[in-house]
């Protein structure tokens, strides 16, 4: 054992009782003689939880920790980014990303009241959430050791992996079958892997499990209606409800409807690209509505800025970038252009659409009489000539300069007269 592995004596592992986590266990008490403590955070993944202690015991884990961190899911990472505007590469609404800062956050809490000195996870070398991770630790107890099974052990495959456990009597359901790879929680579910590394081949309908498809969703439309009270949805058709009711509602109505599917080749952080298939259909339902009473409640210059702000804050939680100053001076915008998006959105839903029908606010900036030709006291047309002349200065300018000099518009036909014929 080198002096590096002696100088870990108590690790916290982010635990979920997967195949991979499970192997991670015993592979550290083996490898680094070290005691292993297990954290396993319920993130709305509705995964059996029940059992989970004992299990981890058996792999030989000297303690476990489970916690309901799903409120604080919602309220401090998937409404602040919901807020912002922010998607990844057009499509993914970053379900997995800003997950795992959360899990790892804590991690360094539990590390520092147990007394450990390092902490591990069960991310692969390949992806991102090893970045993730490890960044957020680095941003919060860089004196933490980080361990990276993944990038120490022989295991390189599923089969691997349940070899492995089988030599160490380790408690696993998981069998060779399973072809995807899968990550869920409150906001989502990610599908990887198996057939879908063809990014040619069309995902199986057998696959999807939080929506219908939407040949199968009802022939009759719904509408939903949410009501955002400073950019946060606050209720669903009048009904006021809490951060984690809602979603879950929005997930149910979303699903039945087919609403929510995004099939993505998206470029990874650490280089190459990927194909996931996502189904988040609550997410999609309140980006939907939560963009449209942004267009009455912000004026142009802001809706405009905060359209190319929300590209750096998806890459910002894409990379595991969350506990950097730049995220948190963001989030300061973001609140200040939320201030008066309150109102409600109406939302249609139909085969898999998600569309805007109708949006109110009492801080709306669309006036009818603004927009209607009628009232000249509100809107005088002469007004618009002296503002196209100015507004046209610099086209006309430079147009000019083209005339005077060659007599031409760079813009005119060639003259062809002075050419040669045959």
């Amino acid at each position: 054992m080198s002096a590096a592995k002696k100088s870990v004596s108590k690790v916290v592992l982010a635990y979920s009782g997967g195949l991979d986590t499970s192997c991670i266990v015993p592979w550290l008490v083996e490898n680094y003689g070290c005691e292993v403590i297990c954290f396993c955070a319920n993130l709305g993944q509705e995964e059996e939880l029940s059992g989970l202690e004992a299990k981890a015991l058996a792999s030989g884990a000297s303690k476990l920790y489970v916690e309901d961190l799903r409120e604080e899911f919602i309220t401090e990472y998937i409404y602040p980014t919901l807020k912002a505007g922010a998607t990844y590469e057009r499509d993914y609404l970053l379900g997995t990303s800003f997950a795992r800062p959360l899990i790892a956050k804590r991690m360094v809490e539990i590390a520092e009241l147990e007394g450990a000195d390092a902490v591990a996870h069960g991310a692969t070398g390949k992806g991102n959430d090893q970045v993730r991770f490890e960044l957020t630790v680095m941003a919060l107890n860089p004196k933490l050791k980080i361990i990276a099974p993944w990038r120490e052990w022989h295991i390189r495959s599923r089969e691997d992996a349940l070899k492995y456990a089988a030599e160490h009597n380790v408690p696993v359901t998981a069998t060779i079958k399973s072809i995807y790879s899968r990550d869920r929680n409150l906001w989502h579910l990610s599908h990887e892997g198996g057939g879908l590394e063809d990014p040619w081949n069309e995902p199986k309908e057998e696959m999807f499990q939080l929506t219908q498809s939407p040949e199968s969703a009802p022939d009759q439309a719904e509408f939903v209606e949410i009501y955002f009270e400073e950019g946060v949805p606050k209720r669903i058709d009048g009904e006021a409800m809490g951060p984690i009711k809602l979603v879950e509602k929005l997930n149910q109505i979303g699903g039945v409807h087919g609403v929510g599917r995004a099939d993505i080749v998206e470029n990874r952080l650490v280089g190459m690209k990927s194909r996931g298939v996502y189904e988040t259909p609550g997410g999609t339902i309140l980006y939907e509505a939560h963009d449209g009473l942004e267009q009455i409640c912000l004026d142009k210059l802001t809706l405009q800025y905060k359209q190319m702000m929300a590209l750096k804050y998806a890459e910002l939680v894409y990379n595991g970038q969350w506990f950097t100053p730049l995220r948190e001076a963001l989030d300061a915008f973001v609140d200040i252009t939320q201030k008066r998006v309150t109102g409600t959105a109406r939302v249609k839903l139909y085969k898999g659409t998600a569309t805007l029908v109708a949006r109110k606010s009492p801080y709306s900036l669309y006036r009818e009489d603004y927009a209607t030709f009628g009232e000249e006291d509100v809107y005088n047309q002469q007004d618009a000539e002296g503002f196209i002349k100015l507004f046209g200065l610099p086209m006309k300018v430079a147009a000019m300069l083209d005339v005077e000099g060659t007599g031409r518009s760079k813009h005119a036909a060639p003259d062809y007269s002075a050419f040669k014929r045959d």
